[in-house]
């Protein structure tokens, strides 16, 4: 291999490689929806298209599917049709709707659930009981540019109501998760890119070899499969990994496994949410919801080992997610996240089957923050 192609690695390479087009978040779509229904409440006029900037700092560009603005102004209401691209995503294809209203001077950004949106029911997820669905990092870019618009238009802060909708959300929710984890109602609005990274199994997987070629040219010595983008700026800040040493395993972490078991390199990380880690430390390979579930039984008997007790272990296997499971050891004291990463390690090495790697795990929450990892083995 050149080293040209040597220098072509990284989560972007492996994107390029499977020759699948990527979509827009539903959280992109309900920003750009939000971003024209309030240029529109101010203006008195639509931007069609409408352009928004993503967290890494792409600046996408969408086209209204549908628009009205109050004749005496009191609310606008802009729709983004949602575009997943080549992901078999069952939200492609849906109107997205954000009807954004004036709030006093100082009431700041408030967000509402609308038709089709769900609610959150049960605890352990990244938002209150009681909130609409609308996860933390698409409510920060909504945020971010209203406070734009504002700005463009001679306000100091931006005091709005953002309430979004998804036409025939709570259909399409029915063929989600979402009614399993007390999200009821509707969809969720979701996205910590804006982007959806489209995954054809073969198409992905051969991206991971090859992703694990370009390291080797490179002659990278230490590795990273990487769940997603946040697992990736763990590893980064943890390790200064350069970015052809970073592998976008996605939900295929036996792929990159049974590659690395073949190709060797010295070291290998694996990062990666605490509930789709926990799936690994069961045994299972294939990390996708449709394909492995969170096994709370599991846990409590990891938590067991840890020290929780009777009462705490049975709290921990009748609980909602694994967010909540890890949460409630949390409070107890009982290290559950470190006691997945172990054994998820000692699941990685048990495929490598005495291959020269050296493995370690780090398991984080949404934010990004490590809440577990194992020592190198």
């Amino acid at each position: 291999m050149s080293e040209t192609d040597a220098a072509k690695g990284g989560r972007g390479a492996q994107l390029k490689h499977t020759g699948l087009r990527p979509g827009w978040t539903t959280g992109a779509c309900a920003t750009a929806a939000t971003t024209a229904a309030y240029t529109a409440l101010l203006a008195g006029d639509f931007p069609d298209p409408v352009t928004i900037t993503l967290p890494k700092g792409q600046t996408p560009s969408f086209a209204l599917a549908a628009e009205e603005l109050a004749a005496d102004s009191s609310y606008a209401m802009a729709g983004i049709v949602k575009d997943a691209g080549d992901d078999p995503d069952v939200t492609h294809g849906a109107l997205v709707r954000s009807t954004v209203r004036a709030l006093p001077p100082g009431s700041g950004v408030a967000f509402r659930a609308g038709p089709g949106v769900g609610t959150v029911t049960r605890a352990g997820l990244p938002l209150a009981v009681g909130e609409p669905a609308i996860n933390p990092v698409p409510r920060e870019m909504m945020r971010e540019h209203v406070a734009r618009v504002a700005r463009a238009y001679g306000r100091e802060t931006a005091d709005v109501e953002i309430t979004l909708s998804v036409d025939h959300g709570e259909e399409i929710a029915r063929s989600t998760w979402n009614g399993r984890l007390g999200i009821l109602g509707g969809l969720s609005i979701l996205g910590t890119t804006g982007i959806v990274v489209p995954y054809s199994c073969s198409a992905w997987i051969d991206s991971i070899r090859r992703g694990v070629d370009v390291a080797r040219a490179a002659g990278r010595t230490h590795v990273a499969g990487c769940t997603g983008s946040t697992s990736e700026r763990t590893v980064v800040a943890e390790y200064g990994l350069p970015e052809d040493a970073l592998l976008d395993m996605g939900d295929f972490a036996g792929a990159v496994l049974k590659y690395v078991r073949r190709h060797p390199v010295d070291r290998l990380t694996v990062c990666g949410g605490f509930a789709k880690l926990s799936k690994l430390a069961a045994g299972h390979l294939d990390l996708h919801s449709a394909r492995s579930q969170v096994d709370k039984g599991f846990l409590a008997d990891l938590a067991r080992r840890g020290g929780a007790g009777e009462a705490l272990a049975a709290e921990v296997a009748g609980a909602n997610t694994g967010l909540a499971a890890l949460q409630l050891c949390a409070a107890a004291g009982v290290p559950l996240g470190d006691l997945v990463a172990e054994r998820a390690r000692d699941e990685a090495l048990a495929v490598l089957r005495g291959a020269p790697v050296a493995v370690d795990v780090i398991c984080i929450d949404r934010a990004g923050t490590v809440v577990g990892r194992s020592a190198v083995r």
